[in-house]
């Protein structure tokens, strides 16, 4: 059978379909185009954020090191960790940080804060060797830390003060503290013929139940070696025959004024008497004689009762030092100020007026009573 005749292509439909297939390739052409070149550019800038990324990551881990595991930086003389009432951990670590002990201090309290939380409790506490602030941190925060002992030593307290202070402290076991004083320091080992001043005031540290020859040994051994070390660099020309006699001399100047700058003047007026042959006169030596028949004033009968050390009826320097001289009134009596003066006054308003001659010093006297007259009116007035 004969065939239908077959309909002619539509030509303006196939170049629409033409146009349309091409137009979409062309579209899909410039889109990957465009995406190419989009994701070049993020190829390019990628590796820039990564290491800026990856320098930020190192340096927080430094940092992070630094503050945390970081061995705690601390002096010879600032192993003792002092923890006051009501301190926070904040307050602690800022205080480290100051001190240069700690570094980073946020990074610090940033770990405290999210692990630490326990309150701190106030006292005294040794530095472990080595210890770094993440232990230190867990170390206050179990408990784990042992606390130590204060005990304070003045300047110008007397051995027997002393004495009597390591004996009134619980935490320190005695062995020798009752003992004369020649069997103490028999005991002690120590090579001198009293006690007295050579044991440096200062405040100590210890752990409880530190023996009481542990505690005088160190106290004996820091003032040996201020004495020493003050001795070799001592002033020319001075009136002392041995490192005790400077020791002596240093006590008087502790016990005659806590100005820091008058102890070498104080200390002068002593040597150039010494030089002249006068006796030095110093009340603190006839208290020291009196011991415990000093009653608080005084006398012109203590004054004129001889004993060893009574420097109104003895020449030179007493046979011991007459207390516990701190290193600033050591230094004073081996490095005195140089001046012509032989007596010194209290003003009574502090401090004290040096003189050369008598003259000027009776004329210094009678200004301070001058004062203490007036204090006393104004005080009668007032009441």
């Amino acid at each position: 059978m004969p065939q239908p005749p077959r309909k002619a292509p539509n030509t303006n439909n196939s170049k629409k379909a033409t146009t349309k297939s091409s137009s979409t390739r062309s579209t899909h052409s410039r889109g990957a185009r465009s995406a190419g070149k989009n994701n070049q550019a993020l190829n390019k800038g990628f590796p820039w954020f990564k290491s800026i990324g990856l320098i930020l990551s190192i340096f927080f881990c430094i940092a992070a090191w630094q503050s945390l595991f970081r061995p705690i930086s601390v002096s010879e003389n600032g192993k003792i960790l002092q923890i006051k009432n009501g301190q926070t951990y904040s307050g602690l670590i800022s205080y480290m940080a100051q001190r240069d002990m700690v570094r980073f201090p946020l990074i610090v309290k940033t770990y405290q804060h999210i692990f630490i939380h326990n309150t701190l409790m106030a006292g005294a506490y040794e530095l472990p060797a080595g210890v770094n602030a993440y232990q230190l941190l867990n170390l206050l925060n179990r408990g784990e830390l042992a606390q130590l002992n204060r005990v304070l030593l003045v300047e110008g307290m007397t051995f027997n003060q002393l004495r009597k202070r390591l004996q009134a402290n619980d935490e320190v076991q005695k062995t020798v503290l009752n003992l004369p004083d020649a069997q103490l320091m028999a005991k002690l080992g120590i090579n001198e013929k009293s006690p007295e001043g050579w044991f440096a005031p200062d405040t100590y540290f210890f752990t409880a139940g530190v023996s009481d020859v542990d505690v005088l040994k160190l106290l004996y051994e820091k003032q040996k070696k201020i004495v020493s070390t003050e001795w070799k660099n001592r002033a020319p020309d001075l009136p002392y025959h041995t490192p005790n006699d400077a020791l002596t001399m240093a006590s008087i100047v502790e016990k005659e004024t806590g100005v820091d700058g008058e102890r070498a003047k104080v200390a002068a007026v002593f040597v150039n008497r010494l030089k002249q042959g006068m006796r030095l006169q110093t009340d603190p030596t006839v208290i020291y004689g009196l011991g415990d028949r000093y009653e608080g004033n005084i006398t012109r009968k203590d004054l004129e009762t001889p004993t060893l050390y009574n420097t109104y009826t003895i020449n030179g320097l007493p046979p011991t030092p007459i207390a516990m001289p701190g290193q600033a009134a050591i230094h004073a009596a081996l490095h005195p100020a140089k001046i012509d003066a032989l007596y010194f006054v209290a003003t009574g308003t502090g401090g004290h007026k040096f003189s050369n001659t008598l003259a000027e010093h009776n004329l210094a006297v009678q200004q301070y009573l001058q004062v203490m007259r007036a204090r006393k009116d104004t005080n009668s007035l007032g009441n």
